[in-house]
């Protein structure tokens, strides 16, 4: 797959060459936009201002317009900001989704772009290249014919942006672990199994020099790891408990976190178990189940081609739910690692169990802070909808940190509370609790709160994504399928907690 490349250029000291152009546009009112800004580009009135009227663009967030100028096949792109005071990095990377479309749409594969909000801001700048970036990915691996028709865009010029290369070089880090991540969840379940992402968290310590465990299940069996097993049963595909570790030379002593340890589900597909997934419970998406652990293998790149000075923990116990003549029963009782007892009520209620000994694990690691993220509840999604993950924790600081990365990165999470008196809803007559709770709502809630029975003393944080993985229509800077959900998000949280 082929990424756009970046360039700087200035309009004083270079001659810039006729071609393809794009203007951010800020909205001055509701019915004309401010070029103030462009005033002094050679063709600003017999070109800009005519199209300006032509499409009555006005500059509002998240419009276009589009012409064939100029002699010899130039074209301008023009992409509304909205008002000036609004615009932050989101609406920067979305409006970079749109010059990359628009792009494609003219078949130009290379533009110069001037924004004057890059003139003197490396965040709007990363979030730009982020936006083209991300734009760019193209799934095609399981089409037996490739699309070539569409031009890729392969140049991005950036006209008297402030010239950084690093920050275009973080930007390029970030979104090859985003992208990573949407290449694992978009694969079909028959070539993402759990071995599979063991052999990509292999390449991973490889390639970064990470250190890596692969527990298999007699390893597992040895750490008492029942609940995890218990979902693991049904499959014939061997678990893969997967630890990585980034260890760095030095740690950040100023923050509150140095050692972090990052949890992804990893159920490389969720048949459901013996309580079958029916109806309109999409069993042919279950495939992204294991969008969690695809986040933990996509910070792990991003990470460790960063290589900040914290030590992160990767951790995925990897398994498909399957259903077999040995699969674990409704009514099972199983105990996790910690010696706490599980009554199975809903063998379709498996990624809480997986992550149960996988946070036990964690904490033993004696680390600051612990994060989870999960596909988990269908609750979340009826709360929150597919564009916000939930986010559940014990710790406020920890829980205020990742909120703060929330704007910066676009990839929205909202605080649900952990209302402790709705745990007596996952009581159990004959274990420690059942691992559903009763039918009266709040699924999301009992769900953390299940999870929260494995985490004795460490700052703890549980995200809920299971509406934000996957996206049937193709929005801004993702196309249909898979979105990466998390990694950017925990990349900043890690770089500026």
């Amino acid at each position: 797959m082929q990424y756009p490349e970046f360039q700087f250029l200035s309009s004083q000291t270079a001659q810039v060459a006729q071609g393809c152009y794009a203007f951010g546009i800020f909205e001055k009112n509701d019915t004309t936009p401010d070029t103030t800004h462009l005033v002094h580009t050679p063709f600003y009135h017999d070109v800009l201002i005519p199209l300006i009227k032509e499409s009555q663009f006005t500059g509002k967030q998240g419009t276009t317009a589009m012409a064939n100028c100029f002699h010899g096949g130039g074209k301008v792109i023009l992409v509304g900001l909205g008002k000036q005071e609004t615009v932050d990095e989101e609406v920067i990377r979305k409006a970079a989704s749109m010059v990359y479309s628009a792009c494609v749409q003219l078949h130009s594969p290379s533009v110069i772009v001037y924004f004057t909000t890059l003139l003197n801001d490396k965040t709007h700048l990363k979030a730009f290249a982020e936006g083209i970036l991300l734009s760019a990915y193209l799934d095609q691996r399981f089409k037996s014919k490739k699309e070539t028709k569409t031009t890729c865009l392969k140049q991005v010029s950036l006209l008297d942006a402030i010239a950084n290369d690093q920050t275009i070089q973080l930007a390029q880090k970030i979104t090859a672990g985003a992208n990573l991540a949407r290449a694992l969840v978009n694969a079909p379940a028959n070539h993402v199994t759990p071995a599979m992402l063991a052999q990509t968290a292999t390449e991973l310590a490889q390639k970064h020099h990470l250190q890596l465990n692969i527990l298999e299940k007699e390893d597992c069996q040895r750490l008492g790891m029942g609940a995890y097993l218990s979902v693991t049963k049904g499959s014939s595909a061997p678990p893969k408990f997967i630890h990585l570790c980034y260890k760095p030379k030095s740690l950040d002593t100023q923050s509150p976190f140095q050692k972090i340890a990052l949890i992804g589900k990893g159920v490389t597909f969720d048949s459901g178990g013996l309580n079958l997934k029916t109806g309109n419970a999409k069993i042919e998406l279950m495939k992204f189940d294991m969008a969690g652990a695809a986040a933990m293998l996509g910070v792990a790149e991003a990470i460790g081609a960063i290589k900040p000075n914290k030590e992160i923990h990767f951790i995925i116990a990897a398994t498909e739910n399957m259903i077999n003549g040995s699969a674990t029963k409704p009514g099972d009782v199983v105990t996790a690692s910690n010696g706490k007892t599980i009554e199975i009520d809903n063998t379709d209620a498996e990624g809480r169990l997986t992550l149960a000994d996988a946070l036990v694990y964690a904490e033993k690691l004696g680390v600051d802070a612990i994060v989870d993220l999960a596909t988990l509840t269908g609750a979340t999604v009826v709360a929150l909808g597919i564009r916000i993950a939930g986010i559940f924790g014990t710790n406020s600081q920890l829980v205020n940190s990742l909120m703060a990365a929330s704007p910066r990165t676009g990839e929205k999470i909202w605080q649900m509370p952990l209302e402790a008196s709705y745990f007596e809803h996952m009581h159990s007559i004959i274990a420690d609790m059942r691992n559903t709770g009763s039918k009266q709502g709040a699924g999301s809630i009992t769900a953390a709160l299940f999870l929260k029975q494995f985490v004795e003393k460490t700052a703890w944080a549980h995200l809920d994504i299971a509406g934000t993985v996957w996206t049937e229509k193709p929005w801004y800077y993702y196309k249909a399928g898979a979105t990466g959900f998390g990694v950017r998000l925990l990349v900043d949280w890690i770089l500026n907690s």
